[in-house]
């Protein structure tokens, strides 16, 4: 794209696009044709207007404070805005700005803002207008199986091939399930075609005896990579949970739970490496129908939309436990499964191409590797472990040894005042009891911030993690 416009570049900071679509364009084309993640604010004093812009699955953060006479103030992470005093208000509102939608304002002479219209500028699943521009080779069309393989491979690839672009180490973090191995093996596979001189670093994190640190070692093996294994027991845990839901500003219970890990692992990379750009396999289980749950799911059209409302609402669950575990360690997040063009290919497949089959999730993702040797056929038709259950102890799941910790945290009498105490998103269980006091002793009266909690559709679920679901009891049987 940049050859195709030719703008003429004084730094070499990857932002200065912006000011040169802007100009070319205006902000509707400005963000269309950003084919990447970003949260921006668009200074335009000429015209007095002032621009806000965040991508369409909101892997950046962005959160914006507005007071009716118009003073704004914007920052990537709320703990910047909440001690913000204003003469009008005593409490300043603090919210997440929408991703996939850009707001214009009107910039008075005072310098205070008007809001003029907030508009969606991309549905997930129409093809990016940067498409037009890109050197993606040509897709066949239709719905053929092997077509669509083909499809996916090519735009897969792409997918990783276009965020190697960085002057910095890049490593990548390996859980052992599908998203992630997939990840890893294409990446270590275009790292050696464009003659990168390191080895890929690999980074799996778990207890001793996690199924994730087995299946992670046998990929890295597979593929090649110089992995490292990060080890944590439970008090370790309970000790970060603090400063994890410091970091995120949720109280979410799935979120927090598998944010641990992560909050882990990239503060052993920071500590022990030089790896600075971390991969991930965040947002496939959205895209790819990946959670247990959709084998329940009534109808190909209800598990589409069911897939579609989950990519919507990433940025309060999945992309910010990413983005937020890895931003606090200084480290560079890359998501390549939420990669427009990639994405919005799935999107348009018929709905009943991408519903579980055969009792398997994500079947046609599996399908579309199967032939390609990238990762072992066994992690290939592994079934989906949650992360927060995956890097644990199969005979004491960090689950339940956190249970066991909160326990003597919160009591009976605590839980029966919970709804007079929290009476927005109510706490349930003491997990999330202890969540939110947590969040709450960091960001008092900020509850709002979380829409709803994360759960699973169509059963009974009391609890979000996929270890109490009856499909995994019955694979405990067998």
């Amino acid at each position: 794209m940049q050859q195709h416009f030719e703008f003429e570049y004084q730094t070499k900071v990857d932002g200065e696009i912006i000011l040169h679509l802007y100009d070319k364009g205006g902000i509707e084309q400005t963000v269309c044709m950003l084919d990447g993640v970003f949260a921006f604010i668009l200074l335009d004093t000429a015209n007095k207007k002032v621009f806000l812009g965040r991508d369409t699955y909101g892997v950046r953060p962005l959160f914006k404070a507005m007071t009716e006479d118009g003073f704004l103030a914007v920052c990537s992470e709320a703990k910047g805005l909440v001690n913000l005093k204003h003469s009008t208000t005593p409490f300043l509102k603090v919210e997440p700005f929408l991703p996939g939608h850009y707001e214009v304002l009107d910039l008075k002479p005072n310098g205070k803002v008007a809001s003029v219209e907030m508009v969606k500028y991309h549905h997930c699943r129409d093809e990016p207008l940067h498409a037009l521009y890109d050197n993606v080779e040509k897709l066949f069309p239709g719905f053929e199986i092997e077509t669509v393989k083909n499809n996916l491979r090519i735009l897969f690839d792409n997918a990783i091939k276009k965020r190697l672009m960085t002057d910095r180490r890049i490593g990548c973090l390996l859980s052992g399930g599908l998203d992630s191995s997939l990840v890893a093996a294409t990446l270590l596979k275009q790292l050696k075609e464009a003659h990168v001189q390191y080895p890929l670093q690999t980074f799996a994190i778990g207890m001793e005896d996690s199924t994730d640190l087995l299946a992670a070692r046998k990929v890295a093996n597979h593929i090649g990579s110089e992995h490292h294994e990060v080890l944590f027991n439970s008090e370790e845990g309970i000790q970060v949970l603090d400063e994890v839901i410091f970091s995120l500003e949720t109280y979410d219970i799935t979120t927090v739970r598998a944010s641990v890990g992560m909050y882990l692992v990239s503060k052993y990379i920071r500590k022990n490496t030089d790896s600075v750009v971390i991969f991930s396999g965040e947002g496939s289980d959205e895209l790819t129908q990946g959670y247990i749950y959709f084998h329940k799911a009534p109808s190909p059209e209800k598990a589409e939309e069911e897939s579609e409302r989950l990519l919507k609402e990433l940025y309060l669950f999945d992309v910010l436990r990413a983005d937020r575990t890895t931003a606090a360690h200084g480290l560079e997040l890359r998501v390549p499964f939420l990669d427009h063009r990639f994405s919005s290919y799935y999107l348009s497949l018929p709905p009943d191409m991408r519903t579980p089959k055969n009792g398997i999730e994500k079947h046609l993702l599996r399908e579309t590797f199967e032939d390609s040797n990238l990762i072992p056929k066994d992690i290939l038709w592994r079934p989906k472990e949650a992360f927060s259950d995956g890097i644990t102890s199969v005979k004491n799941s960090w689950f339940r040894i956190l249970q066991e910790y909160i326990e003597h945290q919160v009591d009976d009498a605590m839980m029966a005042a919970a709804a007079q105490k929290f009476p927005f998103n109510t706490p349930k269980t003491k997990e999330g009891y202890y969540y939110r006091q947590i969040f709450e002793r960091h960001y008092p009266g900020r509850a709002d911030w979380l829409t709803h909690y994360w759960m699973p559709r169509w059963i009974n679920a009391t609890d979000p993690s996929a270890r109490t679901l009856a499909h995994y009891k019955a694979a405990a049987k067998a």
